[in-house]
């Protein structure tokens, strides 16, 4: 099986940047996690300050502002050569200028707002088949925040409100971007109280590790497998590979679940995971991989 040359980086996010889907508001762009070093990693990882990087801005209602405010991020550590790929339907993501910005970018960041608006814009376009080419094949950067975080992997929570998230059907998934299997992603984790909704999802998808992105944190993955948390906060991983009790196939919608065994991890900068193996990792930095150390009597 081919492993992906390239790099994902899902960030749990801050202030959203488009509409709350919980609560039907919308929030003005805060990108104050940027100041604590993720921002920094993402050009790192892109290749260096003079990388150049593509801010897709799709998923918010807010778009101009959401990107100029991106710009200054940018700018504050030395990083000028950012593009602004305000993409707004499929005939903006299969235009020539937007194909052409992508072949020659060397990382595309995609904004918070709805992560819906990513899926039904991009799926099954030209643009999404070449972004996942250029990160199978090249050394090639994609980074997301909240919506943008949540639709990188294949199967994508698009709705939930969370105080209902222990009730049957009251987590909506659909299909997101793809570019990593057997992983769902989920954002402002502690500060929404999204453990619920997760590990309600987990259990339908028992073959899926569930990432729980805190704000001012976030997930760096390599090789499509190996995971290493980022930034300022919290990363919960739930697996669910040894439920044993689930009523959840059973039961009519709007009852509760019923689960039994899942695991749960915490992560904080520089713990990390290895998905294929279920393994907790004490230090996940480059060139390092140190397993959870076991207490022998």
């Amino acid at each position: 099986m081919s492993i992906p040359v390239g790099k994902l980086i899902a960030i749990g996010g801050a202030e959203d940047k488009g509409t709350d889907l919980e609560t039907g508001e919308i929030h003005r762009s805060n990108l104050n996690f940027f100041e604590l070093g993720i921002l920094r990693r993402i050009v790192e990882e892109a290749g260096g300050p003079d990388s150049r990087i593509e801010v897709v801005t799709t998923a918010s209602t807010i778009p101009h502002e959401v990107g100029n405010n991106y710009l200054d991020a940018f700018g504050k550590i030395g990083c000028t050569n950012i593009g602004l790929l305000h993409i707004r339907t499929r005939t903006d993501a299969m235009s020539a200028e937007s194909m052409e910005r992508l072949r020659n970018c060397d990382a595309v960041m995609f904004s918070g707002g709805n992560q819906l608006r990513l899926s039904a814009t991009f799926g099954g376009t030209e643009f999404l088949k070449l972004l996942h080419k250029r990160y199978w094949e090249e050394r090639f950067l994609i980074a997301g925040t909240s919506a943008g975080a949540m639709a990188m992997s294949n199967t994508m929570i698009y709705e939930g409100n969370a105080t209902r998230a222990h009730l049957k059907g009251e987590v909506k998934v659909t299909t997101g971007l793809g570019f990593i299997d057997n992983i769902i992603i989920d954002s402002h984790f502690e500060k929404r109280g999204r453990f619920g909704r997760l590990a309600q999802v987990v259990a339908s998808n028992p073959s899926c590790i569930g990432i729980g992105l805190g704000e001012d944190t976030g997930m760096l993955i390599t090789a499509a497998n190996k995971m290493e948390a980022i930034g300022s906060g919290l990363v919960m991983i739930i697996d669910g590979h040894d439920i044993k009790h689930s009523n959840i196939a059973d039961i009519p919608e709007g009852n509760p679940i019923s689960v039994e065994n899942i695991v749960v991890h915490f992560c904080e900068k520089g713990n990390g995971y290895l998905i294929k193996e279920r393994q907790f990792l004490m230090e996940a930095s480059d060139g390092a991989l140190v397993p959870k150390q076991v207490d022998v009597e």
